[in-house]
This record gives C-alpha cells, structure tokens and sequence, in this order.
C-alpha cells in the first residue's frame, strides 16, 4: 500500500494533486524550483523538495533529480500531474526501475500513442475510425516531401500536416491548395524538428466544422475499463483549449454509447491502465474520428468530475495502489462548464502578460470551483505557462450552467496584471455558444480581426488598476500556474445514463 507520494509538477495542478492525497490518507512530497519557494503548492505538501538549478529543464524535467527526491524522501510513487514528464515514457519507466509506482499508465501505452503515427495504425487494427491520412514515415526530408506531396493528393485538399510527434499545434499546418504545399510541409517539419527533435509528417484530410469531443476513460488492473462521458472542447485558439463543458451539448444517448465503446476499444488496444483521455473530431455529418489519446490527467478533467461525482485523481492513486476503481453504475447529473483564465492580452493575439497579481480575487458561491496554484499578492513571470486559474461551474441545466459562469466571471477581480477574464465573459454570450453549436474554428470565425473590448469597459479597467496601485499590499511572490440569441435548453432529464462498463 503506498503511503507517501512525491508530485512531479508545480502550480494549479500540483494543488490538485496534493490535496487529493492528503484526502486519501497520504503524505505528500513537493518539488520545488528555486523561484517556486513559497508558492501555495509548496505549502500544501507535507514535505518539500528544492531543485537545484535555474530552468525548466535543469528543475521540473531533470528526471534523475526528481527520482533522487523520492527515494531520499521515503517516498512510494511519483503522480506526473500533466505537461512537464507527464507523458514522457522513458521517465515512467526510470520511475519503475527505481522501485517507485508509477502513477499512470505503462511506458509502453505512452509510446503507442504519443507518437501520433504509431497511434492512428493502432487504432486502424481496433476498428477505431481515423480520419483519412497516410502516414509517412521516412526521416529523410527530400524523401519525405516527395512522399508527403504523393499523399497529398491522394487525400485531396484542404488537408492538415501535423507532425507524428506534435502537440499544441506545433509542427501543424493546414494547406488549402497543392500551391501551398511546400511551403507548409517545410516550416511544419522545421518547427517539429525544433519542438520535438523529431520530423516526421503525416497527411490529414481538413474536417470543416467539426466538433472537437473527448471521451475520459479509467481502467484497472482487474481488466475493467469504463468510459466517464463526454467533454466538448471545441473553442479553442491556436488549438488550445478556452472553454470545456460536459455532457456535450449537441450529444444524445447512441452517439455517446459509440464514441464511448470506441474510446474504450482505443484504451483496451494498448493495456491502458489508470485515468486518459481519447479525443475525437466529430464531423457534421454525425461521423466520428480519433484524433488522439492523452495519456495523463486533463487540464479540463473537472468537468467530467461535477456531472459524474468520481473523484479522477484519487482513482488514479487507487488504480496505481492495485485496487480497483472505486466508481459503479455511472450517470450524468446536471451540466458543468469550465473556463482557462490565462494572464494574456486577448486585444494583443493573446500574447502573455507579466506583472503582480495586486488583486486577485475568485467568484463564490454556490456551483463555483475554482483550480489555481495563486494567490493575491504573487508575482505573474515569463517562466511558466500563463494560465493562472481554471473556474468551473455546475448546474441543473446548461441554461443555468450559462448564467452562473457569466456571473461568476463578473464577480471575478484581478488586477496588477492583463487576463482574459472579459474575453471569457463575452465568449459565454456568443451566440455560437449559447446555442451549443460551437466548432474548432468558432473564435477565428467570431473574431476574424482579433477580439477588442469596448472602449467604455478598457476606461473602467484602467481605472481599477490605477486605483487598486495606490493600496499597499506588501512584497509579492512570484508565481504563475503549470506545467462568452435563444437559449439552448439542456437535456430534457438532469440524468443521462452513461453505457455500461466493458469488462
């Protein structure tokens, strides 16, 4: 039985994690770079850890730094959170030859599909539907924009070029027309070279319109895997996720009994053990596609935790002790919804923003959850990702879903630095998302020439600001996290069955 558990990572999800092991009856163990000392998840550890080094890589990735962590500290096994060693399969398995538990699944479920190639034919073997591509697989790059030109027009445009090893939307290009081609399968492979030291290319058909919907699974070593419902994430921007909500909106009983038994085929084709998550694109005409499998935690996880009532991390930590999970017959309650508050400047292309977190104060209330790793006072750097802050709410309905977010991203105050707090408040009255038929280019499509606020609201803000500069607030710490027409009514019952569990 494991007693004591060291989270590999920092911010938001680092809290997320802590606290669920400390709800679990385990210690804890943090690690900690030298400018995260101080920051809320070092405090919420039992025990903390400090790196020796001055970036991500010589902290937060140096694997051999972070086993020596855990075994100097008594520790039984090692919870990634997501990013950073998250999905890196030669550390789950140094992790095991340390004698440590490894929580998540096996190197070898993160090698099959983490390599996105390797993954697609994977999936053709389970009966998976993948969206129409050939994969190329030389190295070679004279070779490959040959073969990949080949493919090209085989698949017919528009197309996608993604790279086997992309994430983020790095490495990916969409080309309209064979005239484009070269250009993009050049600068596609040069950034996947410079993002993941790997190349290779594959040729994806375009899927206008679709839906982006992922499926959560958990899976246990007595064989038993089972899926947790859908998350729609289509709105998205530069293909990251904005705003997450379950059950999907436009999802009805036999469609989620056919992703779910596919998102479980995908799992079961690799021994998936423990919590991941399988995305697929679902096209206008009602087909499906896998897309990809995230062998980790998700950032949007805590909606499908609001509608179904299972804790995901702490069944993580029982999947990896050999328990089975704890979860039975499963329902979908009500409708939650979850927004990314990130320090950017959506009126700038989002670009990141720096500066003190001089006010930060949540919304309250009932239905209300707030995931953060800040606290007013810290100090927003350049050194980590700007996501400061996932809010989520639930209600009975979407409707109501709707209404609370809006009113609780009036409520929400930070100040000191710029957010895409207003951004998010006028997403959640987009007509587009009001009606539930949202898809992944719905924010370029709204926003062609970039999002501005109204003049009026911009005078309030910089008001705030001047005045909330003029108050004392002490020395800050410095921190940031890991790692908006008719309504549309919700379902006609607050309860969705989920299908049944495949043994």
């Amino acid at each position: 039985m494991m007693k004591k558990i060291l989270v590999a990572n920092r911010g938001e999800i680092a809290c997320r994690v802590l606290r669920a092991c400390r709800e679990a009856g385990l210690s804890t163990v943090a690690v900690c770079a030298p400018n995260d000392q101080g920051t809320l998840f070092t405090e919420l550890a039992d025990e903390v850890v400090l790196l020796e080094g001055d970036t991500i890589a010589t902290t937060y990735l140096d694997q051999a730094q972070i086993i020596n962590a855990a075994r100097s500290t008594g520790t039984d096994g090692i919870h990634p959170g997501f990013g950073f060693l998250s999905e890196r399969a030669d550390f789950a398995q140094a992790v095991m030859d340390a004698g440590l538990v490894w929580i998540g699944p096996s190197p070898h479920a993160i090698e099959q599909m983490g390599d996105k190639m390797t993954a697609r034919k994977t999936m053709k073997a389970a009966g998976v539907p993948v969206i129409p591509g050939e994969e190329v697989e030389t190295e070679d790059e004279a070779e490959a924009l040959i073969a990949l030109k080949e493919a090209a027009e085989r698949v017919g445009y528009p197309l996608l070029l993604k790279a086997s090893s992309g994430g983020g939307g790095k490495g990916m290009r969409a080309v309209t027309s064979p005239d484009a081609f070269e250009e993009a399968a050049v600068a596609a492979r040069r950034e996947a070279v410079a993002a993941f030291g790997d190349g290779r290319i594959y040729v994806e058909r375009l899927l206008s319109g679709s839906k982006h919907i992922e499926i959560q699974v958990l899976a246990d070593r007595t064989g038993t895997t089972v899926h947790l419902g859908e998350r729609e994430c289509s709105v998205q921007r530069r293909h990251q996720k904005v705003f997450e909500e379950a059950p999907g909106p436009t999802m009805n009983a036999e469609l989620r009994e056919a992703m779910g038994a596919a998102a479980v085929a995908a799992a079961k084709a690799v021994d998936y053990e423990g919590a991941g998550t399988v995305e697929f694109l679902l096209a206008p005409s009602g087909e499906f596609f896998f897309l990809e499998m995230n062998t980790r935690i998700q950032v949007e996880h805590p909606v499908t935790e609001l509608v179904t009532g299972v804790d995901i991390v702490r069944e993580q930590l029982r999947i990896a002790d050999g328990q089975p999970m704890s979860c039975g017959d499963l329902h979908l309650r009500g409708h939650a919804i979850e927004v990314r508050l990130y320090a950017e400047d959506p009126a700038n292309g989002f670009l990141p923003a720096i500066g003190p977190l001089t006010v930060f104060r949540p919304p309250e209330g009932p239905g209300v959850r707030l995931d953060t790793g800040v606290r007013e006072g810290d100090e927003v750097t350049p050194n980590y990702d700007p996501m400061l802050a996932k809010l989520i709410v639930w209600a009975p309905s979407r409707n109501e879903a709707l209404e609370r977010m809006r009113r609780a991203l009036d409520e929400f105050v930070v100040l000191g630095t710029t957010t895409n707090v207003r951004f998010l408040r006028e997403l959640c009255d987009n007509e587009d998302v009001v009606n539930g038929a949202t898809t992944t280019t719905t924010i370029e499509d709204t926003w062609p020439n970039g999002w501005s606020p109204m003049r009026s609201e911009a005078l309030v803000n910089a008001a705030m600001a001047s005045a909330a500069a003029a108050e004392s607030f002490g020395m800050h710490r410095s921190t940031s996290s890991s790692g908006g027409a008719a309504q549309a009514e919700g379902p006609a019952s607050p309860f969705a069955t989920l299908s049944r569990r495949y043994p």
